[in-house]
């Protein structure tokens, strides 16, 4: 049987990472119809909107996507294609793992941390307006009982299924107390009904500091929006940056999975970039889908890649002037290599 999976290249390097994803997906042998969707700033000015109604009806109608990095513009015009593909189909539950990889520069060693990040309100519901134009502006958070459960509840949820053995609850209550307050109070509630699954808050500022100095004390992060995408940045840094760092966008039957970091459009078409991101998050896809095996088989090869050291992206050199560095297609043929 052939999975049927949404495909958007995305701006940018995007198309080079997705491509590098698509050929080592294909290499598991496992049978993919790709239906490939354009969305971002290379089909703005064609079709007036860089978010085509067909991409997300494509998404609906196959149940799972593959999306490469989209560029958003700052300050002006639409607010953000990632944000509105989540929004649009219910994706409410963003998951980024954040794990060592030898042979990946980092101050750490035994960084194994998942981010499970509230996808749909918060700050990030564009709530806002100015209050005075061009002087004042104002964006409200909504928080609401019903979607803090159901993401606090994933998170509970994913580590019973993983084995893993801590939530953390990451909110600013101590401040924010009606909004802050109340995604902690239904966290402190659902976690009576784990009692397998250690629970405990922080505070956000606080959250930050202690993942910098004891990261081995933490398991899974449950946030509300904001502080998921901020955090989320900060595991990333972790385990050396965003160009390892897999995410997946989950909702009831849906599911869009993609790379952490930006389309960096100044590298677009130099066969320069790291794949790695995006053939992870290509593994999620695949374990989403129940292909255990073979997301492992994924993430085994580009792990040995890494450690090997010989074919990979100039950022994953010790030296980033290395000249034995290689470009996005050979590191993604060496991760096939891998595979056989």
């Amino acid at each position: 049987m052939a999975y049927r999976v949404t495909l958007i290249p995305g701006d940018g390097t995007g198309p080079e990472v997705m491509g590098a994803a698509r050929r080592v997906l294909e290499a598991t042998s496992i049978e993919f119809e790709w239906d490939v969707q354009r969305a971002g700033a290379a089909i703005l000015q064609e079709r007036g909107t860089p978010l085509p109604e067909e991409v997300l009806d494509s998404i609906r109608a196959n149940g799972v996507g593959l999306k490469g990095p989209i560029t958003t513009a700052l300050g002006s015009g639409f607010r953000s294609v990632n944000v509105a593909i989540r929004q649009q189909l219910d994706l409410y539950a963003n998951v980024r793992p954040a794990k060592t990889i030898p042979g990946v520069r980092s101050r750490y060693d035994n960084i194994d941390l998942v981010v499970v990040r509230e996808n749909t309100e918060g700050l990030y519901a564009g709530i806002e307006h100015y209050v005075i134009p061009g002087e004042a502006a104002e964006s409200v958070s909504l928080i609401t009982r019903a979607k803090s459960e159901r993401i606090v509840r994933f998170a509970f949820d994913y580590a019973r299924r993983h084995g893993r053995h801590k939530v953390t609850a990451v909110h600013k209550a101590n401040v924010l107390k009606y909004t802050d307050g109340l995604f902690l109070e239904v966290a402190r509630k659902v976690s009576g009904e784990y009692p397998d699954i250690e629970f405990e808050d922080r505070i956000v500022d606080n959250m930050c500091m202690q993942l910098v100095q004891k990261p081995e004390l933490y398991d899974v992060l449950v946030c509300p929006n904001l502080y998921g995408d901020i955090v989320s940045d900060l595991t990333a840094g972790l385990v050396g940056g965003l160009g390892v760092a897999p995410g997946a966008n989950i909702g009831h039957g849906l599911a869009v999975f993609e790379p952490v970091h930006g389309s960096a459009p100044k590298y677009a078409g130099l066969n320069r970039v790291n794949p790695t991101a995006a053939i992870l998050s290509g593994a999620l896809m695949l374990r989403y889908l129940g292909q255990e095996k073979a997301a492992q088989r994924v993430e085994r090869a580009v792990a040995e890649v890494i450690a090997e050291g010989k074919y990979v992206t100039y950022d994953l050199k010790e030296d980033r002037d290395d000249p034995s560095a290689v470009g996005t297609q050979e590191m993604t043929e060496a991760v096939i290599n891998r595979m056989e």
